[in-house]
């Protein structure tokens, strides 16, 4: 046994000494590898990076929050439905004012108008913001989407019943203009653009998809009714189009209703709102957590499917190029190949040496292939904010199919090396 593990170690040693006396030739082989895995690891760890973000997201919102919408993004299917879409009417507060009359089975309505739409700079003193969104809510809002708070509170009813100018900033705005400085934003007048509101509340860090520079914080909240009367429901660059404002209708269930109760019952006070007859469908989408993610799980798994098979050509490629260089190797090693037999080696002997040399040169382009893929990921992460993950398995992955690209397109080369008649081998000039 001992005798065995000896040669074994020889001939790897062997593998190593060839590869590393043909430098060149062996990072010329191996390119195709290395471009191969480095795309696997960087990607997958963007990928699951903003996978996880946008899951973390979702937690917050709560899985029996509903959420209504003109059309969602999951309608898009074909071109036909697209203009069938447009031509739905918009959502009003007259509609979430109806929820809460009618549907019993609705613990709390709340609405978001502008979502999206509307970008300000918040100044306080010589301190400002970048551009960031402004959205109106109802006193509801925090508690539908479980923001936690890092100081302050959200507004009540007779704020926004009022239309009081008060504002809760997103974390965004109050790291910017108040962490950073050491103030208490509570009582303190900022500027929203042109406007001056009261801070009373800010929210603390969540979850963010940090996308290029922007993430789920860089927002400020005011009352609904405050921002119906400055910005109006319409944009100011659309107003020539008849364009409105995107509002988006959230409704929580009582305890002890099941979502789809509640789904029923606010499908029943919508159609009657939009007087739909029997056989129309409806003019509006529901959406909830389930969906949401869902529809990301098709696109996460269909963008993954693209990446394996981009990977998979460059690693053909790469393998090719394997096959192509150890064919060549074995030519012009043949009189080695001979002495070695003669002096005893077995075709088992030479199958493994070759084997192994293909092995560990893709196994060094797949380890190259991953420190590149790692340091992608951290650098797009460290310019843009960008989430990832490095998982244990996706280096894994990339060292395996790197290994097993090379045992697999060298295989060839090393059974003709191993076929070769030792006495023709030695003849061989």
């Amino acid at each position: 046994m001992a005798i065995r593990f000896g040669l074994i170690a020889e001939v790897i040693a062997m593998a190593f000494d060839t590869v590393r006396g043909n430098k060149l030739r062996s990072g010329l082989t191996v390119l195709g590898v290395v471009i191969g895995i480095t795309s696997i690891v960087g990607m997958t760890s963007l990928i699951r990076g903003f996978d996880e973000s946008i899951r973390d997201l979702m937690r917050q919102i709560g899985p029996d929050t509903i959420f209504i919408y003109r059309f969602a993004f999951a309608g898009f299917s074909n071109a036909t439905e697209v203009k069938e879409l447009l031509k739905r009417p918009n959502l009003t507060v007259s509609d979430m004012r109806a929820l809460e009359d009618q549907a019993t089975s609705i613990e709390f309505v709340d609405i978001q108008l502008g979502a999206g739409a509307t970008f300000q700079r918040v100044f306080y003193r010589d301190q400002k913001t970048k551009p960031i969104i402004v959205f109106g809510t109802t006193e509801n809002f925090a508690q539908g989407t479980r923001i936690p708070f890092r100081a302050g509170r959200y507004f009540n009813p007779p704020e926004v019943q009022f239309h009081a100018n008060v504002v809760v900033l997103g974390y965004t705005a109050f790291k910017k203009l108040f962490e950073d400085t050491g103030l208490d934003p509570i009582g303190k007048t900022v500027r929203v653009g042109s406007q001056r509101f009261t801070i009373i509340g800010a929210f603390d860090k969540r979850a963010s998809t940090g996308a290029f520079g922007s993430n789920a914080d860089d927002f400020v909240v005011i009352p609904y009714t405050t921002y119906e009367g400055i910005y109006g429901l319409k944009p100011v660059r659309a107003l020539r189009t008849g364009l409105t404002m995107p509002i988006q209708i959230a409704v929580v269930p009582r305890d002890g209703v099941s979502r789809d109760e509640a789904m029923a019952d606010v499908e029943r006070v919508m159609r009657i709102r939009h007087g739909l007859k029997l056989d129309q469908p409806d003019d509006f989408d529901m959406v909830t957590q389930d969906s949401i993610l869902k529809l990301w799980d098709n696109i996460s798994q269909a963008t993954f499917f693209a990446l394996v098979v981009i990977s998979s050509i460059a690693l053909m490629v790469g393998g090719i190029g394997v096959m192509a260089i150890m064919s060549i190797s074995v030519t012009e090693r043949t009189r080695e190949i001979g002495v070695r037999k003669a002096l005893g080696a077995r075709r088992a002997e030479i199958l493994f040496q070759f084997l192994m040399e293909a092995a560990f040169l893709t196994s060094l382009g797949g380890l190259l292939g991953v420190l590149l893929g790692s340091g992608i990921g951290v650098a797009v992460h460290l310019v843009s904010g960008f989430p990832i993950s490095l998982p244990w398995w996706s280096f894994a992955l990339g060292l395996g199919f790197s290994a097993s690209v090379g045992i697999f397109f060298g295989m060839y080369p090393a059974f003709k090396a191993s076929r070769l008649d030792p006495i023709d081998a030695l003849r061989y000039e």
